[in-house]
């Protein structure tokens, strides 16, 4: 199973007990950033579990666009940090003009 964490403010935890992990995923607000403009969407949250399935960072963030020519792009991240930076640019991407 993927490696989990949970979110103290901003900053990522590891958890290594499921049952605590599973109830705090439930009741938790993961959003890191939401955008959207002319029927494009630009959604950025916490995933809880690292999705690098190869060596390196756990990639824990993640930035997805919904709709426009860009439709399922998608970007991870490894700290808050760097997903706000990530959003900010998928939103660029997003929205600009083509």
């Amino acid at each position: 199973m993927s490696e989990k964490y949970i979110l103290d403010g901003k900053k990522v935890v590891k958890c290594d007990d499921l049952n605590t992990w599973a109830q705090w995923f439930e009741k938790a607000d993961r959003k890191v950033a939401f955008d959207d403009k002319n029927g494009i969407s630009v959604s950025t949250v916490f995933l809880g579990l690292n999705h690098n399935w190869g060596e390196g960072e756990p990639l824990i963030f993640e930035t997805m666009i919904f709709g426009g020519p860009h439709n399922e792009d998608q970007q991870r991240y490894s700290t808050w940090e760097e997903a706000e930076i990530g959003h900010k640019k998928m939103c660029r991407r997003a929205f600009r003009k083509q």
